[in-house]
């Protein structure tokens, strides 16, 4: 991380089709900033660049010879570029001696797959290193509003730091919206519906809310040590910065939690709602059995196949029957609706 020179000698070997570079070089003393291109890095006097590269992960032999190519600037060790290439982490740091190795993780909804998106940033003296698979639409802004807020705002590298987890914190901010709207749906499908579907629905929701969580609470401890911990590689006035946003990730994290009470409650008036239901279809089925059990039983005495039966041979004994069903049953219906059971 020490040698920018490194990259500018291997720009020429650079693996276009696996790996693209864009380079900024700021100037804080004349308040200048510009695009430059990989091989010129080795002759910038004084200046800040910060180079984003993006591996395009779309074929694994890409990733590999992005890899490669990285290993043989040997800008960083050998295990270091492994583990950027080949591994999904979340938000973490790790401090070397020439600089910070900071690991933000943006996430985002893949299909039905909650996938994140890594992005590793190396913070030395004099450069800025982020490599990311594919575009990272947090990178993306920050790229666009550099410009604006270096003129207006910086006034050492580290506020490329800022930005970053500036445009970070507001993503989470976005997604838990996303979130948010996602168990309202869910909580007025849960009362209206009654869907095997939404089992489903809610438990993967549920996993995501759980799994995002698990990225916002590392996140919120890397903030905690960037802004209480001296180096030189973040300026001590952007660290109160820093500092101002843990109560975001704070805010964010209870807004979370809340979001998977929501869904948990709706979940349980649901399940209350359909045994609700149930009861009530039992309670019917219940009135219906009783009614017809003493007519049953009426139906088995006289179907019985005994020579002596005396009723049988009534000349009126069948309107009788129907005289003595048609009175069980209203007496039946008075009976059980007075004890407000049909």
């Amino acid at each position: 991380m020490q040698d920018l020179a490194a990259l500018a000698r291997w720009a020429d070997r650079l693996p276009l089709s696996a790996l693209t570079a864009r380079c900024i070089a700021f100037d804080f003393q004349h308040k200048t900033d510009g695009r430059v291109e990989l091989a010129e890095l080795g002759s910038l006097d004084g200046r800040f660049v910060w180079v984003d590269l993006t591996i395009d992960a779309s074929r694994p032999e890409y990733v590999d010879a992005a890899a490669e190519w990285l290993v043989a600037t040997e800008l960083l060790e050998v295990t270091l570029v492994h583990d950027v290439c080949h591994h999904e982490s979340t938000n973490h740091l790790a401090r070397f001696e020439h600089f910070l190795h900071l690991v933000l993780s943006a996430c985002r909804m893949d299909g039905d797959r909650f996938a994140l998106d890594r992005v590793d940033c190396f913070i030395g003296e004099r450069c800025l290193l982020t490599i990311h698979k594919g575009p990272v639409e947090f990178v993306e802004r920050v790229r666009r509003d550099a410009h604006d807020d270096f003129v207006r705002f910086a006034q050492s590298p580290s506020f490329l730091v800022y930005e970053l987890w500036d445009h970070l914190t507001e993503h989470y901010v976005a997604v838990q919206k996303d979130f948010e709207d996602r168990v309202e749906v869910l909580q007025r499908d849960l009362i209206r519906n009654i869907d095997d579907d939404l089992f489903a629905r809610v438990s993967q929701v549920g996993a995501h809310l759980l799994y995002f969580r698990k990225i916002l609470l590392p996140a919120r401890a890397v903030l905690a040590e960037l802004s209480t911990r001296k180096t030189v590689f973040v300026s001590e006035a952007t660290q109160p910065f820093l500092s101002n946003m843990i109560g975001t990730i704070d805010r964010v994290l209870g807004d979370a939690l809340v979001d998977r009470d929501i869904l948990t409650q709706s979940l349980n008036l649901h399940m209350s709602l359909v045994s609700h239901q149930t009861n009530r279809l039992m309670n019917k089925l219940t009135v219906v059995s009783v009614i017809f059990l003493p007519l049953s039983f009426l139906a088995g005495v006289y179907g019985m196949n005994f020579e002596v039966l005396p009723e049988l041979r009534w000349a009126h004994g069948y309107a009788m029957f129907w005289v003595v069903v048609v009175l069980l049953v209203a007496g039946l219906v008075v009976f059980l609706r007075r004890l407000r059971l049909l």
